[in-house]
Parts: C-alpha cells; structure tokens; sequence
C-alpha cells in the first residue's frame, strides 16, 4: 500500500540482504529461511519491470543476463542501482526473511543510513495462526519453535512471533527514533486512511485525498499478481492470488484466551503476553 504512494515505487520481496553477493542467490541455501529458489523471483521480476517495462518470459530472460553480468557484486551494490533507476520515487522494500537476522538488517542500515523502518505488528494469536500454516508447519523448525512434553512434540508459532520481534526491537535500537515508527496491522485494516495518512506525514510526503486513494489499491502494483512462468512469484503466495485491499474490524482474540493450536489449554507464554502488552494488545 506504501509502494502505491505516487511518489513510492512498491518493490517486491527482493532478499537481496539474505546473501553477500548475487551470485549466492543461485547457490543451495535449503537450511536457511528463504533458501529456495523462488527468493529469486522478486529481483528478476523488478529488472523486467524497471528495465523493460513488462514482466514476460522474455524479459525475465533478459533480467538472467543483467544479474549474470553482475553476479559477483555485492548485494547492496546491485541494490543501490535499482534504487538509483527508480529514482526520485522512494523504493519500498517488504522481505519478512530480512527479519530473522540481526546481520541482515544491519546490513540494510548500513547500505542506507537515511530508510525509515515501520514496524508493523500483529495480534501473537491470529498472526501464530497464520505461521503455523506456512509450508505445513515446517517453517516453525526453523526457527526450533516446538517444545517437549511428555515426551511429545508440539510445536508452537509464538516463539516465531517473539522472536522475530525481539530482532526486530534488538535492531531498531540503532536506529535514530525519527527514522522508526510501529503501527499495529489492525488499526491500518480497520482505518486505512487515517492510518496511511500518518505513514505519509512521518516519511515527509504528500498526504492529500488524491495520494491516499491510490495506496487504497496495492492490486494496482505489476508485482500483485503472479509473474511470468519463469518468475511466478515474489511476493506471498496468498496476496498475489487476491491483492486488493478489504477495510475490515479484524477480531482481536483476548491475550489470555487458550491457544487453538495446542492441546493442552494453556495460553500464551509470559515472555509473548509481556511483549504483546507492550505493543499495546490486550
């Protein structure tokens, strides 16, 4: 929605930083988070689109050659000429793999000393849910996000969402205060405007009735629907197959209410609910 901003260029899940140098992209990282190949597909499809101005098995070709010429370069090399030929437009860059890793995010300040990093949280219940549906629950291991009881093993998403937000914090405590800002995803789907609005006001860019309506449309964006065969994706499987954006209350379960993904009854850990208070959830 940021990247629909008329001055914002909305890039797809590029996971440049998730690799030294380009040419990483094409070596066998299965025991890493975003080790398969389809990490690849949001670079090949944003040099189609800046370059050719179409995503087309052709023009995905053409983007091979353009990474192959430039295959031992540093990432954040190749990731400063994408952001110089979308230039003046504000790139915005969305890649959930760079959160697992205090190194990759390091590495994204260090590239861009000035970004902005908004910190968009979500309920631990709801969002838990939805982890433990990715890759039928494999994503979890990595992350050792299971315990042993009784000699059983259960696995449990919300030491994923502590986690990563405790990387997250951990990281954001180098960055200046003005360039960091948090926002629960819940208030954005309830009360878009109002929400996206603030966004523009702390980015410094226009806020006006006209610029909001076209964040309102993330469906607008050549990176919201399935790319060509040869680079279908690039961003989240479930938001290419419906992108446009539905307000909406989402229902917020309370913090002490027994886990559905368990069967014992017990709730959310200390360490979750604490940290879950302290992003202003109930």
């Amino acid at each position: 929605m940021i990247g629909q901003h008329p001055d914002a260029f909305g890039l797809p899940e590029l996971n440049l930083f998730n690799v030294e140098r380009l040419k990483d992209f094409w070596r066998p990282v299965s025991h890493e988070i975003g080790g398969d190949s389809n990490r690849r597909h949001g670079v090949l499809r944003t040099v189609a689109e800046i370059y050719a101005g179409e995503q087309t098995p052709e023009t995905i070709n053409m983007a091979l050659h353009w990474v192959a010429v430039r295959e031992d370069r540093k990432t954040e090399e190749v990731f400063k000429e994408i952001v110089s030929r979308i230039d003046p437009l504000i790139p915005v860059e969305k890649s959930p793999a760079y959160t697992i890793s205090m190194k990759r995010l390091t590495r994204i300040f260090e590239t861009f000393p000035d970004a902005r990093f908004l910190h968009l949280v979500r309920h631990p219940i709801p969002q838990s849910k939805s982890i433990a549906k990715l890759n039928d629950g494999i994503f979890a291991f990595f992350f050792n996000a299971f315990e042993f009881e009784n000699n059983r093993l259960i696995v449990d998403p919300q030491i994923i969402w502590h986690d990563i937000n405790i990387n997250i914090l951990n990281f954001l405590d180098i960055v200046p205060k003005d360039q960091q800002m948090r926002m629960r995803g819940e208030e954005l789907m309830e009360h878009p405007q109002k929400q996206l609005a603030i966004v523009c006001r702390w980015l410094g860019i226009r806020d006006d009735d006209n610029a909001i309506e076209e964040m309102m449309h993330p469906e607008r964006s050549p990176f919201a629907c399935f790319g060509p065969i040869n680079a279908l994706f690039g961003n989240d499987p479930n938001f290419l197959r419906g992108s446009a954006f539905r307000q909406h209350k989402p229902k917020i379960p309370p913090l002490d209410e027994p886990l559905p993904w368990r069967e014992d009854g017990k709730g959310l850990r200390m360490e979750v609910l604490g940290l879950a208070q302290d992003f202003g959830y109930k």
